[in-house]
Formats: structure tokens, C-alpha cells, sequence
């Protein structure tokens, strides 16, 4: 996922419809942690406000979509806007994004394949948590299921290979490993990801006011904790 090299944004963005409520504006072609901050630079202003007509946009890797109203949006204009705000993106400065601390149990009953994933890289369990709770992660995009945040930053000495049979049911909180991801299931679904450990927090809850622990544009740091910690953190009584 992540790539080294400097930035590959475009001189100008790229359209490409999406159906006929969707803007798809491309950034680069490639992946890489400047070009993703763009995106998210670019997003934060055009929230305040949305552009009218404009219903929501959706921050991804290298390219964000606008869902629009047909009848309430001229097309052409609102591509002109983006262009000239494109444009703009140099003149305004990236603001440091927020650091979420995530507490993580780690093996046992809680990551059943933290062994496997030691073993896959010819090292022990203590030293996979060590180098997966030191790196703080950027949040790319979320996706797949409500909350679910895509992370950059993996380091290549625990890269493993997804299960080969995915499991039908993946408790929620759980914190897997997939190739060279690293991510956190914000419900309970199927998937195929090596679990190393599981959160105590609800990543996802359709009841709170933020419903998402974590958005697009964060970035992440795990932090281990014991089975009695993570217990009391999930009954709110640490």
C-alpha cells in the first residue's frame, strides 16, 4: 500500500462519472500518504459548506466521489469548482490529524492467529505485538462495512497472508492482518483477515451521536492491554 516515491498527483483532477449521482474526482493514479492527505485537505473544504446539491462525499485512497442531486446541480460549474479548489490545495496547509489510541488485547481467545502470523515471519508473538503497537497508523479510507478503517503504515516485517478460507463470522473489535494491512472489524462479519487481538471499544455505534470511533484522514495507535484491562474497558469500568 504504501509507496515511497514523491507524490504522483495529477496537475489537474480527473473526472469520471459514477452512475448518474456520482462524481468521481481522481487525485493520482498511484497510492501514497501525500496524495491521501490531499484528499482529505480537499474534503474538510468542501464540508464547510457542501457545495448545493451536493449530498456527500466519500474520501477513499487516491480519488474521492461526490453524490449529488442531478436536477439541483450544473455539472460543468461544479466541476470548475473543483478545479479551481484543486488548484488551491498548495495555499492551504494539511492540518495534523488526530491521533485515536485504540486499546488491543492481544492473542489468546482474543487473537487466535497471532501465532500463525509469528511463525509466518520467523518471529515470536511478543515481538508481532511490539512492531504492530509502535507504528502510528494513517486512516486511508473506511469501507467494507460501517467503521471499517483501511490503515497505511504496516510494517513488512508481520506482512501475512489472508486465511485461506475466510471465517464466516469475525467477532466485532477484532484487529486482523491481511497482506500488508492491518485493520479493525467495527461489527461482527464474515472475513478472512489473520487476528492478532480484538479492541474493547464499539468502533461502530449506530446509537451515538458520532456513530464512528474513527474517520478517514485520522491516524491510529494501538496500544496492548491485558485480558482483565480489556474487560473492564468493555464494561466502561476502567
Amino acid at each position: 500500500m504504501e509507496n515511497n516515491q514523491q507524490s504522483k498527483l495529477f496537475s489537474e483532477p480527473v473526472f469520471r462519472h459514477v452512475g448518474d449521482r456520482g462524481l468521481l474526482v481522481e487525485f493520482s493514479a498511484e497510492i501514497d500518504l501525500e496524495t491521501n492527505q490531499k484528499i482529505h485537505a480537499f474534503s474538510r473544504l468542501l464540508e464547510n459548506p457542501l457545495p448545493e446539491g451536493v449530498i456527500e462525499i466519500i474520501p477513499s485512497y487516491r480519488s474521492l466521489v461526490l453524490v449529488y442531486e442531478p436536477l439541483v446541480v450544473d455539472l460543468q460549474e461544479l466541476k470548475k469548482m473543483l478545479t479551481s479548489l484543486y488548484r488551491d490545495l498548495e495555499s492551504n496547509p494539511i492540518a495534523n490529524p488526530e491521533i485515536v489510541e485504540i486499546p488491543v488485547c492481544y492473542g489468546g481467545e482474543f487473537g487466535e492467529d497471532l501465532e500463525q502470523v509469528a511463525s509466518h515471519n520467523g518471529l515470536s508473538a511478543e515481538e508481532v505485538i511490539r512492531i504492530h503497537s509502535e507504528t502510528i497508523y494513517p486512516v486511508y479510507m473506511i469501507g467494507f462495512t460501517p467503521g471499517f478503517p483501511y490503515l497505511g503504515g504496516l510494517s513488512a516485517k508481520i506482512h501475512t497472508p489472508r486465511l485461506a478460507t475466510p471465517r464466516t463470522t469475525v467477532p466485532a473489535g477484532s484487529v486482523g492482518i491481511a497482506n500488508n494491512q492491518t485493520g479493525i472489524y467495527p461489527i461482527a462479519s464474515p472475513g478472512g483477515w489473520q487476528l492478532i487481538g480484538r479492541c474493547p471499544y464499539k468502533i461502530f455505534d449506530p446509537l451515538r451521536p458520532n456513530p464512528f470511533l474513527i474517520k478517514a484522514g485520522d491516524h491510529l495507535r494501538f496500544t496492548p492491554v491485558s485480558s482483565q484491562d480489556f474487560l473492564k474497558l468493555q464494561t466502561g469500568k476502567a
